[in-house]
């Protein structure tokens, strides 16, 4: 392993060597392998928010299989997907990408301004499929943050023992946040270091934007002069907030976007904040395969450089 690996590897030192490996793993796979930085495809959407609202855009996408060879061919570092996805082709593409199994899960047929996901999967499942990792999402400002905050402690602490790595979807979200407070950038610093301070070993958030969403925070903001004007002065303070850059911090591609540009600057932002990749799911697979590789392979140039 090169000097990058080893470094971030360093950072989680009381982890066992099973989990270490499997990260070291994540970091040396795919077109950004030893870089240490990381671009994942996500694809619970079909479970979040619904199978034609997913993949009706694209209706290769529909069959589990497309995203594995997706993941695959764009030499990505990781495929993330509930369990029925995985299940449906792990067997039919051993070793081809690291899989990370997201464990709760979250339907949108009932409206619910404090969300709570169910459990729909398990650790013996990751290890059954041959995952690298599991993933969970808390919401920081849910009425029922407690108790995803205790069954994320649960699942981290099995998922560790077990030689898993952990990844902590932090999406703040709740009854008492406005909208443009879930991407406020104190919330957003907030949530990593709540997933950071839970034990995860891999932090996804949302881009932040320069609002800051509590009135207790904003006169530190402005007494500290915390930078926030550009987007990559945003992720340094959401990568600082994860323990001054040492946990793995990074940034979703959230709704399809109409501009490929807006794609790319948000990735030469994560980078030039010091960001450690993104979490890519419906700006690809709405797409065609094609215009999907070329799209995933650009954002791999920019995080190489």
């Amino acid at each position: 392993m090169n000097a990058r690996v080893n470094e971030i590897l360093s950072w989680y030192r009381s982890d066992n060597p099973g989990t270490l490996t499997n990260l070291a793993r994540l970091l040396n796979h795919g077109t950004l392998a030893g870089t240490g930085r990381l671009v994942i495809l996500p694809v619970d959407q079909g479970f979040e928010h619904g199978p034609a609202r997913s993949f009706a855009p694209n209706p290769p996408a529909y069959d589990p299989h497309y995203h594995f060879q997706l993941a695959r061919d764009a030499g990505l570092s990781a495929y993330a997907a509930p369990l029925g996805f995985l299940e449906a082709g792990a067997a039919d593409f051993p070793g081809a990408v690291p899989l990370i199994l997201k464990l709760n899960n979250h339907d949108s047929l009932h409206a619910e301004p404090d969300p709570l996901g169910a459990l729909t999967g398990s650790v013996r499942d990751a290890l059954r499929l041959g995952c690298v990792a599991v993933g969970y999402t808390i919401y920081p400002g849910s009425a029922d943050r407690r108790v995803l905050y205790e069954q994320a402690r649960e699942v981290i602490l099995e998922a560790k023992s077990a030689g898993l790595a952990t990844v902590l979807w932090s999406y703040p979200r709740g009854s008492d946040l406005s909208n443009d407070g879930e991407t406020a950038l104190d919330v957003v610093a907030y949530a990593a270091q709540i997933a950071a301070q839970l034990g995860a070993h891999i932090i996804k958030v949302k881009l932040p934007s320069d609002r800051i969403e509590q009135d207790a925070a904003v006169g530190t903001y402005n007494d500290y002069d915390i930078p926030k004007t550009t987007l990559a002065e945003r992720v340094a303070h959401v990568v600082q907030s994860a323990f001054d850059g040492r946990r793995i911090v990074i940034f979703s591609g959230g709704a399809k976007k109409n501009d490929d540009d807006t794609i790319f600057e948000a990735a030469q932002a994560v980078r030039d904040g010091g960001g450690f990749g993104s979490i890519i799911g419906r700006n690809t697979f709405q797409r065609p395969r094609s215009s999907a590789l070329e799209l995933l392979g650009r954002i791999s140039e920019i995080y190489a450089t």
